[in-house]
């Protein structure tokens, strides 16, 4: 099948950045909380609107699947081969804390694998993009796109992307048996990037995510040379079941490595 125009894909989400930016420069965000007592403000919202309605416009054939607009049942959903699944504003928790560490992300998905991915960084006007045809891209603002790969083989020490806002003990054993290692902390689903523009070798992620919150990069990430996994190795994949909760998954370059005898 015909990939959409990325770069299309990519204005949608620099809109969605925008609008994300007007209200956090504003004082109230909006806080509530969803059934479970995860934030969301009204950049969440506004984001939700802007993309579902643009992309509805630009692909009317393609259902949609947001963060913000989830309860689909899985009977209807089970049935898409081809569906846009987005998450308007990963990282809520980052954009309270106003440490700038929010996407915006948009991913296709085909046949359970994403295929084309966007993942915005609205404050600094940064946008990693990728798909199976043109290969990964990193934008700073209006400046000409840098093609971007994944680190082959490892740096000495391993650069491992963490996240401000998650750590457990799953992850302090991984590090322990991993030896010499420096983390590179970061929020949302810029730890992928990190992986797959070659400044990070590995994200493991031995916690809780849902599917939304790591399909676009994780397109990035395969576009760039990277693989996105669960701990048995096997592919992390898309709307096979009725949850849609990610398992525990790593993100790396270096393909040599048996990153599974360090969990």
């Amino acid at each position: 099948m015909t990939l959409p125009d990325i770069h299309k894909i990519n204005q949608i989400a620099r809109e969605a950045g925008r609008a994300v930016l007007e209200i956090y420069g504003q004082e109230d965000f909006g806080i509530t909380e969803k059934e479970d007592q995860s934030p969301l403000t009204l950049a969440d919202m506004a984001s939700h609107h802007l993309i579902t309605r643009e992309l509805q416009l630009l692909t009317p054939e393609i259902p949609i699947l947001s963060e913000e607009s989830a309860f689909v049942p899985f009977e209807e959903r089970s049935q898409w081969n081809r569906y846009w699944l987005i998450d308007p504003l990963d990282g809520t928790k980052e954009f309270v804390k106003r440490n700038g560490e929010f996407t915006v992300n948009i991913a296709l998905i085909e046949d359970h694998r994403p295929v084309l991915g966007v993942v915005h960084a609205p404050v600094p006007d940064i946008t990693w993009y990728g798909d199976r045809e043109h290969g990964a891209w990193r934008q700073q603002g209006d400046n000409e796109p840098e093609h971007i790969r994944v680190a082959s083989s490892l740096s000495q020490p391993v650069r491992v992307a963490g996240s401000r806002s998650h750590a457990g003990d799953s992850l302090k054993r991984f590090l322990e048996k991993l030896g010499e290692h420096e983390i590179v902390n970061m929020g949302s689903s810029l730890k992928l990037c990190l992986v797959a523009e070659g400044k990070a070798d590995i994200y493991p992620r031995l916690g809780p995510t849902s599917e939304w919150d790591t399909a676009a990069a994780q397109a990035v990430v395969e576009a760039a040379g990277g693989r996105v996994t669960d701990t048995a190795m096997n592919r992390l994949d898309y709307n096979r079941k009725e949850s849609l909760l990610n398992p525990h998954f790593l993100v790396f370059g270096d393909t040599s490595v048996d990153w599974t005898a360090y969990l």
